[in-house]
């Protein structure tokens, strides 16, 4: 195997100043499900109930996803991430005259709420030609209304597809219309307004449609077109994963469950479980517990389902508790630092929510033996010694993972680390580079050492990390690959949890690694 030769002109990047590690958030949650309107397959970030009803259409009686946001801003979240999904949904339609010809126009956004209106001018054009055009495309709040929510105006638009402007190629980068069908041979007719100088408006026709219910394969999606689930591997970063039911007595199906936790793990997230809708009563969550086939140390659930005050139907109805659960870890995290939620106190409702059946002491523990955890409103004996649970029974292999906040630390170190470090990909590979990284996240550790997050005195019992010539090789430099190897003492000083960090030209991971600690170097 080739050596690696360095000038001293390298090694001038030792001294460069470093990008710190900062650390990811810790409390955000991204939903995935059935909305009244807003953009398909395209994650969204808003951060209060509000947003979420400007642009997906509040609550909706056939969209659990809509009920899930709100309860979730309720308990406390602060951000989220929103992907709706349609199942077999259209978008209205628009037609524009064109002599005896028509300009056919459909939105972007399916659905029977999305109000587009569209205007033709020849501002500007001179009178002899008669290719280009004026477009105006807007977005209403609602039907008839002068609530204008978006608008796009294309100016100089020909109608000859060769063109430079032509119409295709300008709507295909649109956020409101794309083109339906052939182009007409000739432009739109000026639309005219109330009176014979001003442009009116054609409002969209009638035939947008809701679609039907999701299914499991609509929740999915599809990888190669980044839809369903898939469309959050373009999103922000999150850290919890909600999928709503179904349908209210619907139950989102295994399946659908396996693939949204690998996606978390690519992540560094957790996928929040609503119970199921036959675990109606603590015996019977007890009994089913104990066959329950899903688990993870990257999985959470919460029981019971919640009953919560439904404006559209006037009375109480039953919901799924993972929304509200999200909620309430987002608040917490408000309080104390990530690390120090193993004697957190236990997750307390906000007014206007209740659990959907009482939970004894004893079927407290007997669910927590299967990983799952408890919802109350109302205080019960204070803190909690044993913490909350990670999905995993009490036998599992995975001890640690068992404790919530540890699992939840793991993933917020691998995050930071692994996106703190992704600017090796742009920098050539060496002993210079290894020790810039080396500084960079021994700076990040000493940072979480001083906030207390460890188990040990000082640096040697409760970090270490390597980074040089065992793990990057001439080979993986020669074609870009840089690895990175750490790990940390969280529980007892010593006892390191490890993880490998790879950056490719192509991208980034994270994952636990092996490590046998008497070949560890020593810090300094």
């Amino acid at each position: 195997m080739p050596e690696l030769v360095y000038s001293e002109i390298d090694t001038e990047r030792l001294i460069r100043p470093q990008p710190a590690i900062e650390r990811v958030a810790t409390a955000v949650a991204a939903f995935v499900g059935r909305a009244l309107k807003g953009r398909v397959n395209q994650p969204t970030t808003i951060t209060s109930f509000d947003e979420y009803q400007r642009i997906f259409g509040g609550l909706w009686q056939p969209s659990t996803l809509s009920y899930a946001i709100e309860q979730y801003f309720e308990n406390g979240g602060r951000s989220c991430i929103v992907v709706r999904i349609a199942n077999g949904a259209r978008a209205p339609t628009l037609t524009l005259r064109c002599g005896t010809e028509t300009l056919n126009l459909i939105g972007v956004s399916p659905g029977s709420r999305e109000y587009l209106r569209a205007a033709i001018d020849y501002d500007g054009i001179s009178a002899d030609d008669t290719d280009h055009f004026n477009l105006v495309v807007q977005r209403l709040r609602a039907a008839g209304t002068e609530l204008i929510e978006e608008q796009e105006i294309l100016r100089r638009v020909s109608i000859r597809p060769q063109a430079e402007r032509a119409l295709p190629g300008l709507l295909a980068k649109s956020q409101l219309a794309r083109l339906a069908g052939p182009l007409p041979s000739q432009r739109p007719d000026r639309t005219v307004g109330r009176g014979p100088a001003t442009a009116g408006y054609v409002a969209c026709n009638s035939d947008g449609d809701d679609g039907d219910a999701l299914t499991n394969y609509d929740i999915i999606g599809d990888a190669l077109n980044g839809t369903g689930l898939f469309a959050l591997r373009s999103s922000e970063p999150f850290n919890f994963l909600c999928v709503p039911p179904l349908a209210r007595t619907l139950d989102v199906g295994l399946p659908t469950l396996l693939v949204a936790l690998r996606l978390c793990r690519e992540r560094q997230a957790m996928l929040l479980l609503d119970p199921p809708t036959a675990w109606d009563t603590p015996a019977a969550a007890v009994e089913a517990v104990r066959r329950w086939p899903f688990h993870s140390e990257d999985a959470l659930m919460f029981y019971p389902r919640l009953l919560a005050f439904d404006r559209l139907r006037g009375r109480y109805e039953q919901f799924g508790s993972a929304a509200a659960s999200a909620g309430l870890l987002a608040r917490a995290d408000q309080v104390s630092p990530i690390w120090s939620l193993n004697d957190a106190e236990e997750p307390m409702l906000r007014p206007g929510l209740r659990s959907a059946a009482s939970v004894t002491e004893l079927d407290r523990l007997r669910l927590a033996q299967g990983g799952v955890n408890v919802l109350s409103g109302a205080r019960h004996g204070g803190r909690r010694q044993d913490g909350l649970r990670t999905l995993l029974p009490e036998m599992a292999a995975k001890s640690d993972w068992r404790s919530l906040a540890s699992r939840r630390f793991a993933l917020f170190v691998m995050a930071s680390i692994e996106r703190g470090t992704r600017w090796v990909r742009f920098e050539h590979g060496g002993p210079p580079l290894w020790a810039q990284v080396r500084m960079q996240v021994m700076a990040f550790f000493e940072g979480l050492e001083r906030d207390g997050a460890f188990a040990g005195r000082h640096g040697i019992e409760n970090y270490f990390v390597v980074c040089d010539h065992r793990l990057n090789d001439a080979a993986a430099v020669a074609r870009g690959r840089f690895q990175l190897l750490f790990g940390y003492a969280a529980l007892r000083p010593g006892e390191f949890q490890s993880y490998l960090v790879t950056h490719e030209p192509d991208g980034s991971s994270a994952r636990a690694a092996s490590v046998n600690r008497y070949a560890l170097p020593r810090q300094n």
